[in-house]
């Protein structure tokens, strides 16, 4: 996965059953379908081509681990992965040359935690779920978020490397910066998972827009915007240009939307249209994409642009599905 392949591209179709019109009668025949089906799970859903980190969540899950753990180790994988420029360790930096990361995590009970613009550390998802575990705080940021790593044991590391540095060094020459499709652009890793209980957890994790300005943050850390897990319906996670799923509180429309009776895929669908259907949108010149789960173990995703793509284990199978995508011209 390359970020100069994101707000450039995007396609999954999900598979969508009849859901009962109250929340009550949903949940309940959720909850039934999972009990019937063991097939469907565990299961374990992520942002773009992420096989080795979908591959340690159900690792955990089939030795009996729970959501919370998965999805967590699932998104250290991509954050101890150099080669990928927009999370963790060898993360693009800020204009400033800085690398700077954002990340949350959320469990079964609506329990969640948050870290921005925390440097010197490379598993920021860890230091969320510290924050939700042992603060009485949902989200610490700067140098309150990096000292309370120092104060969990977690080593200073420098998250630059050489060839993010040169990519920085060569930006610098002229300075542009627009996120403009295919430029400068991220690939968030966002991971859903539903246990052998059928709870689902969620995370999301982020070394942000390559070049942004010194300071900035953007959905990845935000409950709501970034990932919302509701046990009762589903979870959602985005990836794409922050600014615009914060705009519509994304991940929480999505999961209200399930709640309603829609699919996972006719949720992300509905997202992804009130982004781009609001006044004097530049959705042509941006990305956004979302991918969700119910309690049947159902699964969407759609994004803007195509070649979005969201990789997918369950019942033995680890693939990456293209997504479904807004705009076919």
């Amino acid at each position: 996965m390359k970020r100069r392949n994101f707000i450039k591209n995007a396609s999954l179709t999900g598979v969508g059953l009849a859901v009962g019109n109250s929340l009550v009668s949903y949940a309940e025949t959720s909850f039934k379908n999972i009990s019937k089906n063991s097939t469907t799970l565990p299961l374990v859903i992520a942002t773009w081509h992420v096989e080795n980190a979908t591959a340690k969540a159900m690792e955990i899950l089939q030795n009996g681990g729970t959501a919370l753990d998965a999805v967590e180790q699932g998104c250290m994988v991509e954050e101890a992965d150099v080669k990928n420029q927009s999370v963790g360790k060898g993360g693009l930096p800020d204009r400033e040359g800085n690398v700077t990361l954002d990340a949350c995590i959320m469990n079964k009970d609506g329990d969640c935690g948050s870290v921005v613009y925390l440097q010197n550390i490379t598993h920021a998802v860890s230091i969320a779920r510290k924050v939700m575990e042992d603060t009485p705080h949902v989200m610490l940021a700067g140098k309150g978020a990096e000292q309370f790593a120092y104060e969990l044991g977690f080593k200073k590391e420098n998250l630059l490397t050489d060839s993010a540095k040169k990519a920085w060094e060569e930006w610098k020459k002229e300075s542009k910066y627009k996120p403009i499709i295919n430029i400068e652009n991220h690939d968030t890793i966002g991971m859903l998972a539903i246990d052998k209980n059928g709870d689902i957890s969620g995370a999301c994790t982020t070394s942000g827009l390559a070049y942004k300005m010194a300071g900035r943050v953007g959905d990845s850390p935000i409950i709501g915007s970034g990932l919302f897990i509701d046990n009762e319906i589903g979870g959602c996670v985005a990836t794409g240009l922050g600014e615009e799923v914060v705009k519509t509180v994304g991940s929480f429309l999505v999961v209200e939307l399930m709640r309603q009776g829609k699919s996972p895929q006719e949720a992300c669908e509905e997202a992804i249209k009130r982004i781009v259907k609001k006044p004097n949108s530049d959705y042509k010149n941006f990305q956004v994409g979302y991918i969700a789960v119910n309690k049947q173990g159902e699964t969407g995703s759609y994004s803007i642009h195509q070649w979005f793509s969201m990789t997918k284990f369950q019942d033995g199978v680890n693939e990456q599905i293209q997504s479904d995508y807004f705009l076919k011209e």
